[in-house]
């Protein structure tokens, strides 16, 4: 067997050639199994939309330990694609494999996605802060006058965005959601999103943290409507650390600002290729990531 990349225990790529590689993401590696897809979540990590070829340690058994507990967690709200995550119970072809896939895969359900991506605002932040600036609005929605960067809003704000291949995704209004899929689905989306954000938003609030804004991915299987993909993850939300919060400037968050900050400082032109990133940016990232699953699921990440 061909040894992965790997870096200080990083994972930056999977191969396994028995399996069909259905895609490879800019973070997880997609296989297909017997009606089923692997989704392995490496240590990749997407910077200014380029993967540098440094990844962070322990990054995907964050990312995909995070999702099973919220996927767990809202379970009454909505059911997911989770087939299993327990790799005992995979597939024999799987088992040579273990030891890249324990703690950072799950087995999913193939389902038909929902080609838009669905983000709850609850603050004013990032590309809805640098919107609100120009018109006044996020995503054809107009807010009050006089707010300031990460001020909480009076109430969540569902600003959907169109998924793009390479690049940012694109915010669209609402209406142009319902012009891109049933109108009937959009405003189910838009309800579940908001009530998905609600009930997380309250439970992190307990655990000391403001989730800022969030984004979902929703797909169709034979059961019906799934929530797929990652959710609440930080590296689909933006965590913000409650005693540390004050409105009117950018927040201290758990995710890849360390990896930002720094290819920042070096001036790159974000161009092809992205730059190596230093142990010590690799190490408080990684401790950044590791410290919000801590606080959110209440236990200590499971060994790999």
């Amino acid at each position: 067997m061909t040894s992965p990349p790997t870096l200080n225990r990083v994972l930056l790529q999977t191969d396994f050639p028995e399996l069909t590689l259905h895609a490879r993401g800019k973070v997880r590696d997609l296989y297909s199994l017997n009606g089923h897809l692997l989704l392995v979540a490496t240590d990749r990590v997407s910077a200014f939309d380029y993967v540098p070829g440094t990844g962070i340690p322990e990054k995907g058994r964050v990312l995909t330990q995070h999702s099973l507990v919220w996927f767990n967690f809202m379970k009454d709200l909505v059911s997911s694609h989770v087939f299993t995550a327990n790799v005992d119970d995979y597939p024999q072809v799987l088992q040579k494999y273990a030891d890249q896939l324990q703690g950072r895969s799950m087995l999913v359900n193939k389902a038909q996605m929902v080609d838009i991506e669905c983000v709850v605002r609850g603050y004013l932040s990032g590309s809805g802060w640098k919107e609100y600036q120009q018109q006044g609005s996020v995503c054809g929605i107009r807010l009050p006058q006089g707010l300031k960067e990460s001020d909480k809003l009076p109430e969540p704000i569902f600003t959907p965005a169109t998924k793009a291949l390479s690049g940012h995704d694109e915010n669209i209004s609402f209406a142009e959601m319902c012009k891109r899929i049933d109108p009937e689905l959009a405003r189910k989306l838009r309800d579940l999103s908001i009530a998905i954000y609600r009930t997380a938003a309250d439970y992190a609030a307990i655990r000391g943290i403001i989730i800022a804004d969030t984004k979902f991915e929703f797909g169709h299987t034979l059961q019906g409507l799934v929530l797929a993909d990652e959710v609440l993850t930080p590296d689909s939300s933006r965590f913000w650390p409650a005693d540390k919060y004050q409105p009117g400037r950018a927040q201290e968050s758990y995710d890849k600002q360390f990896v930002r900050d720094y290819l920042e400082t070096i001036h790159w032109n974000k161009q092809p290729p992205a730059p190596s990133l230093p142990d010590e940016v690799t190490r408080k990232t990684s401790e950044k990531y590791i410290q919000a699953y801590r606080v959110l699921a209440r236990q200590e990440l499971p060994a790999g």
